[in-house]
């Protein structure tokens, strides 16, 4: 049966919504995103709205957790048989940047949410994606070290916490350009340069 917008399921009502606040997000402060606003780029009434959330905290929380997911996946699928522990992170690395394009919603909320003074569901999911992810980059990094892709006196933390880095500041630098498809063209030249820094003396 085909359902109109104002008639899905629960589970999928709270899916569009979650896409709806990223889509939002790609053009406007997400601080200023309202459940007015939400309700409207929906075609619902702020009370339809509310039957499936109980606050806007509630929504934020939904869609730190969409991110999560989504782009934790993201990265594990672009890693997934690759040998080699440096090529697996340039694969993480460019489906990551891949993500932001097409998503840029998503880095304006995850910014806006860490630089909020108190600790709020959405913000600890951001945290504990961003931990998830290091975790990650740390296996990778201790296999290429083993295998002598990378110099064994590496900092492993640091080598996340860098790449993690990194991908931020291209971030960054497209959001002040506006031009977020740039990060495809600078994303391979940088991650060269980070490449050399974290590689094997040898």
């Amino acid at each position: 049966m085909d359902l109109t917008p104002k008639h899905l399921p629960a589970d999928e009502r709270r899916a569009v919504t979650v896409r709806a606040v990223v889509a939002l997000a790609a053009s406007q402060n997400p601080s200023e995103i309202t459940t007015a606003a939400i309700a409207k780029h929906m075609n619902l009434t702020q009370g339809a709205l509310f039957r499936h959330f109980p606050s806007k905290e509630a929504i934020w929380q939904a869609v730190m957790e969409w991110v999560a997911e989504r782009l934790l996946a993201r990265i594990d699928h672009s890693a997934q048989g690759i040998e080699s522990p440096v090529a697996a992170m340039a694969a993480m690395f460019m489906s990551h940047v891949e993500f932001v394009v097409e998503h840029p919603g998503v880095p304006r909320m995850m910014f806006g949410e860490l630089q909020r003074a108190d600790m709020t569901p959405a913000k600890r999911m951001v945290q504990t994606l961003i931990q998830r992810y290091g975790e990650r980059l740390q296996r990778l990094i201790e296999n290429g070290k083993a295998c002598g892709e990378l110099s064994p006196a590496l900092d492993n933390e640091a080598a996340a916490t860098l790449f993690i880095g990194t991908i931020q500041g291209l971030v960054m630098q497209s959001l002040l350009a506006g031009e977020v498809t740039r990060m495809r063209r600078d994303a391979p030249r940088v991650f060269a340069i980070y490449r050399r820094g974290i590689g094997s003396a040898s």
